[in-house]
């Protein structure tokens, strides 16, 4: 299990990778990989195109008590970037035929992030885990699958909660990789998991990025 802060923004930034690497500043940080929208061309044609964020930064901590010390730290919402929003996650990796689950080396990633309410908060992570990453891991190409289960209680103070009732990521070695993955029989199959769903009201958000390390 792996503990992160994440900040997303969505508003221009005039060099995204210098904002992430600002980051190394937070007290406890094992390590930061910075998102930035796909330069290769990829696509899912079963979700419309959404316009990405500018920058995700993952920060990741060795447990959970570090995280909640840097979530509080003061240093930590000092270095965090302009006009970003926050989350805390759980972070959960399963394992892959082709690559290493964990840690990530494959630099192309698929994040997806679904919005509160839902009528069941606990039902929906719980048969979300269970039945998407077995399927995902049927995905041609695919190098590692990550949940993400919200800690709703943790915000960087000066940042807005960015609100998540549920993330997932899925990880290739390019952009055309993923799209070639997504024309596959278990993409439709994972399409046809959301009607077993409990009930939510959020939309739910995918952006193709790439991931650069910062640290270590």
């Amino acid at each position: 299990m792996l503990w992160t802060l994440e900040f997303t923004v969505a508003a221009p930034l005039a060099d995204p990778l210098a904002a992430a690497r600002a980051l190394t500043a937070v007290p406890g940080l094992a390590a930061l990989d910075a998102y930035t929208p796909a330069r290769g061309e990829g696509d899912d044609p079963l979700n419309p195109a959404e316009v990405p964020p500018t920058l995700v930064a993952i920060l990741s901590f060795d447990d959970e008590a570090t995280l909640r010390a840097a979530v509080a730290a003061p240093g930590t919402a000092a270095a965090a970037p302009p006009r970003a929003t926050s989350a805390a996650f759980r972070r959960h990796h399963y394992p892959v035929a082709d690559g290493p689950g964990w840690p990530l080396s494959a630099p192309v990633s698929y994040l997806v992030r679904y919005d509160l309410p839902a009528s069941d908060v606990a039902a929906f992570q719980s048969i979300y885990m269970a039945s998407h990453p077995p399927v995902q891991a049927r995905l041609p190409g695919i190098r590692s699958i990550l949940c993400d289960v919200p800690l709703p209680d943790l915000t960087v103070p000066g940042t807005a909660n960015a609100n998540w009732l549920m993330g997932n990521e899925v990880v290739f070695d390019s952009a055309a990789a993923f799209a070639a993955a997504m024309r596959s029989p278990a993409r439709h199959e994972l399409r046809a998991h959301m009607a077993d769903f409990p009930p939510f009201s959020g939309i739910n958000h995918h952006h193709l990025m790439d991931r650069t390390r910062i640290m270590p």
